[in-house]
């Protein structure tokens, strides 16, 4: 028996295991992006509550790409918001030179504030 046959009609190779034929399936190459914070929540997100979804980017090979667009996103609103918040409340760097705590807390509190509207409009969104 071959080692290795190719249907003709479908263009599918297959490779002898024992007594069998097993098909030659490969997921398609894709592209890797280092994902940064919000990239890496939605990830857990859909390993948790959208499997189906999960499996479907990971097969056609879209995954990464999902993901990255998704952080750059993500990253973009998050800035905007967060100076946005802080033009909106006054917080200034004259204020960080002359009143250092003040204005740490402020700015957590306005990341804090940003951070969760990113969470709840691109993270735990439905898709």
């Amino acid at each position: 028996m071959e080692k290795h046959i190719t249907d003709e009609k479908t263009g599918i190779s297959y490779t002898l295991c024992g007594d069998y034929y097993l098909p030659d399936l490969a997921l398609p190459e894709e592209k890797y992006y280092e994902l940064g914070r919000f990239g890496r929540a939605k990830f857990r997100y859909l390993q948790k509550c959208h499997k189906a979804l999960l499996a479907s980017l990971r097969t056609s090979g879209t995954l990464n790409a999902y993901l990255h667009s998704v952080d750059e996103d993500c990253e973009a609103l998050f800035s905007r918001l967060a100076r946005q918040y802080a033009e909106r409340e006054g917080v200034t760097e004259q204020m960080k030179a002359y009143e250092m705590m003040k204005w740490v807390g402020l700015m957590n509190n306005i990341r804090s504030r940003a951070e969760e509207v990113v969470m709840r409009e691109y993270i735990y969104e439905e898709d």
